[in-house]
This record gives structure tokens, sequence and C-alpha cells, in this order.
């Protein structure tokens, strides 16, 4: 059998038809492998009807839902590229990812109405649009996804997606200020589930619940493990902590992946005792270290924290047990099975135990480059290593510490925010002479952008309205949580800004 997402299910539906495949929890939506295979195939006939070849990329702005699990399925089917959008970006952003993915159809759902209003009267390549509507949402340019689904056949499609042919692009922030599109295959996502399986105790009819958005690698591949498992996927629309744990009890959850910062925020719910929680093996922690006292107090529940590093690029990294995380403190732990791990210097030799260098990753489950960017790629993806541009070492137990970013990034409640991105956003304001982005720590989000800021000469501008301006430019997550003005920028002989200075100097917290 050929590695395919899209036999992947079909094989599910004929081992384990009635068997609960999704459950939509805010919809109380529950489908079984073969309903969610008949609808995937619906779906496939439909985008097929509208002209989607192989290798045309459809876009999907869409909350967790059943209809999201539907078309990444159908898409996969026949043989086109998914580009999942972050529904947390504005209009300026999207429009930037459609336009550069040559997306032409776009799938969205009744959360995002807003969004796909503006992005439609902007001039980009879609040329159909298919919306998931509610008893209040319609949108007059787009057809009715039910009604698509309703026209079409159910029978497997002709066309199978399979092995080396693009399957999905998944933009993250630039460091040059601009995002970047990772571009996965059958292939690699078929071995990021294989490498995860083999490596954690998941089991079949396990039931995972995604919290995270599914436009996040850190979603999506864990919805795809389950399902390749025969598991059950039980998804919330977004993330409200008195709803988790009652989840948790109602649909006796077995395991969960989240962020530090959403592992905190659920601890701090104080109506978290009321539930019964004894169902949940283990939950997998990424985006920071989770501290060991959060690691502690979940064990006193009798659920195992797993924390793990990875990356949009290349899926898993490493992981560590809650036992070795107590007692390698700050340590994301050893690779994953069927991933090497690598800590080389400038020079690509392998530095010491103890001795800082660059992580460096190989696996099958690898992206096959950034879309569009060949020389962003090469400088990436040498001689079959990714180069991550993070920062660690090896202890002589061969135990991973990341010790920093080679980019110029901060992560912020599980987000990469590339400072690059909101300097250039900062630096476009007409009465910004120039910026520099910096992060502080931030109790409750981990790190917070904070903008740096040198007026243009007797300029009235107010903190306030530049963060306003940002916000209609940028995500939420990636606008500055404080702005400071200073009369210029401390700088080396070569004219680089002094960074470290800068966070002496605005050492923070920030503010919540």
């Amino acid at each position: 059998m050929r590695n395919s997402i899209g036999l992947l299910l079909t094989k599910r539906a004929q081992m384990n038809p009635a068997s609960e495949a999704v459950v939509e929890v805010e919809r109380d939506s529950r489908c079984s492998y073969e309903e969610l295979n008949r609808r995937a195939n619906r779906m496939a006939h439909a985008l097929v009807s509208r002209g989607v070849k192989k290798g045309d990329r459809i876009a999907l702005l869409m909350k967790n839902c059943v209809e999201f699990v539907e078309s990444y399925f159908a898409i996969a089917k026949i043989g086109a590229v998914m580009v999942p959008l972050n529904w947390r970006l504005v209009a300026d952003e999207l429009e930037f990812i459609v336009r550069d993915s040559g997306s032409s159809v776009f799938l969205s759902d009744f959360d995002c109405q807003g969004l796909v209003e503006a992005l439609h009267n902007r001039k980009t390549s879609v040329r159909s649009w298919i919306h998931v509507g509610d008893s209040g949402s319609h949108l007059a340019f787009a057809e009715d996804y039910e009604s698509c689904l309703r026209d079409a056949s159910d029978e497997e499609p002709a066309a199978i997606g399979a092995d080396d042919d693009l399957f999905f692009i998944m933009y993250t922030s630039g460091t040059t200020g601009l995002p970047k599109g990772a571009m996965h295959t059958h292939e690699s996502m078929t071995w990021m589930s294989l490498t995860v399986n083999m490596t954690c105790d998941i089991r079949h009819r396990d039931r995972d619940l995604t919290i995270l958005p599914l436009f996040h690698i850190g979603a999506l591949l864990p919805l795809t493990i389950v399902l390749h498992r025969g598991g059950t996927a039980v998804i919330l629309r977004s993330f409200d902590p008195v709803r988790i744990f009652q989840t948790f009890e109602r649909e006796r959850i077995n395991t969960m992946w989240g962020v530090a910062t959403t592992l905190r925020l659920m601890l701090d719910c104080p109506e978290r005792e009321k539930y019964d929680c004894s169902s949940v093996r283990w939950i997998v922690g990424g985006g920071e270290p989770v501290p060991a006292s959060l690691i502690q107090k979940y064990a006193q529940m009798g659920i195992a924290i797993l924390q793990d590093y990875g990356l949009t690029e290349s899926g898993p990294v490493t992981i560590i047990s809650p036992e070795d995380a107590l007692k390698k403190a700050g340590s994301v732990g050893r690779p994953y099975v069927h991933t090497e791990v690598r800590v080389v210097d400038s020079a690509g030799t392998d530095a010491a135990p103890g001795v800082v260098g660059e992580i460096i990753v190989r696996g099958r489950h690898n992206m096959a480059g950034y879309w569009n960017l060949p020389e962003a790629t090469s400088q990436t993806i040498r001689e079959g290593w990714l180069y991550t541009g993070d920062l660690a070492t090896f202890d002589d137990e061969g135990f991973l510490f990341v010790r920093g970013r080679k980019k110029d990034m901060i992560i912020s409640g599980g987000e990469n925010i590339y400072l690059a991105e909101l300097e250039k956003i900062i630096q476009s304001h007409p009465s910004v002479k120039e910026a520099a982005a910096i992060g502080q720590p931030s109790a409750k989000w981990g790190e917070s952008p904070v903008a740096v800021v040198v007026l243009s000469d007797d300029d009235p501008l107010s903190k306030d309205e530049l963060i306003t301006y940002c916000r209609a430019k940028l995500a939420g997550f990636k606008v500055p949580r404080v702005v400071e003005f200073v009369s210029s920028l401390p700088r080396t002989s070569t004219g680089k800004v002094q960074k470290h200075v800068l966070r002496e100097r605005f050492p923070g917290p920030a503010p919540q």
C-alpha cells in the first residue's frame, strides 16, 4: 500500500466502519469511520466537479470542526494540496498566503465569515468559494457546503494522492517579515504519524482531545495519529478550560496535546476538581519547557505530562517522560523513533556534550521544502538534514536542552512570533523612523512581544495609536503588549541592532 493519507481513512472505514471516528463537542456532532469516509468522498467528488486537479491548492479557513476533517481527507484523496489558514490572522496576512499559494478554492466556516467577506473583496486566485453555514450565516458569493455534498457521489474517487505528492502547505511566520510555506507530502505526514505512534503509548480505540487549532502541526498531526491508530478524535472549536474538564469526563478522554500555556491555564481553572479525569493517561506539552511544579501538580491528578520539541518543518523531534523531565529539568528529551537529531557547530561538526550548537534533524517526516522559496529551502535543508535555527546542547546521556534561537523568534502562548515580521509592520507606519522588537517574560504566555521605537522628529504618535495600527495588520498574538519610545537604538559598529542591550534595558515582565 502506498503512503496516502486519503487511503488511511479508506482502510479504517473498511476495517472499523461502525467505530466512532470524530466527535465535535460544541455541536455534539458524531460520525463513524464509515460516515466520515463517505462524506470525505462526496467532498472529493464535489471538488473535482468544480475543476480541482491534482496539485491544485485549496485554502481552509475553519475552526476545529467535522467539516475540516472531512475536507482534509477529501483533499488527500484527489491529490490536491491543502493550505490551512490561521483564523487568528487579519485579512492582510491571509491575503498574502492565499495569493502566494495560488489557492483556487476557498473552504470556510461560519465563525470566519467576516474574514471571508474581507478576502472576497481582494484580488486573489480563488475562483470557487464553499462555506459551512449555520442558521444565521450566509455568503451570497459562496456555495453551501452541505449542498455540495448532497449533489456528489460517495464512491471512492479515482485519483488518489500518495507518497511524494505534495499534500499540504503550512505557513509559518517568516524571519524576513513574510510567511513561508512549509511543504509536506503524504510520505512525510505518514512518517510523522508512524514515528509518534511507535514512540508514545498510543492505543487502538484511544480517545484523543484536540484543543489546539487544526491549522497548527501540533493539532493536525495528533488528529492524523489517532485516526491512523483507529481511535476517536474529539475536537473543541476553541480553548475553554471548563469545557476541557467537562469533556475529559463525558467523553472518557485518554490523551491530549497542548502547550505549556494551556496546561497552566487549565490548572488555574477553579472548577476542574468537579470533574472525573481518571481516564486521562497523558498530555503532551510543547512550545516551551513545562516547569517541574506543573508536572507534579498534574501527577497528583493522575495525569502524566510528556514534553516534546518539534516544529512545522519537521513535526516530531524529541520527547521526554515525566520522570525524566523531573530528573533532567529543562530538557526536551531524546529523539522520537525514526528521527535522527544532532547538535552541530558552524562547520557542521558534532558538538561535544555540554557545548552549544544548532539542532539539525533527519527523518522521512521532514518537509520537502518551502513553497516557491528555493534559496530558503537550500539554506534550511542540507544533505538531508533540516537545520532548525534552534541552539541546544546534549548532555552525556543524550538528553537535549534547548538553549536559544539563532532565529530572531519568541514563543507566546505556543505561537511562534518572528520579530522581523512585527518590526516590518511597525516600520511601515509613516511616523516611525526605526524600530526593534524583543520578547519579555510573561507569567501567562511564556513570552510577549515588545516594540522599541524611534519616532520621526516632532511626531505626536502615541503608544496606543501604534498598537491600534499593528492590530489592524497583525494577528492579536503578534501585537506588542508594550511600546517603548527611545531616541535611538543601540547598534554595533556594523550597524546591527544590539537586542541584548534592549533586553537588559527593558527586562519586563510583560503585562498580562
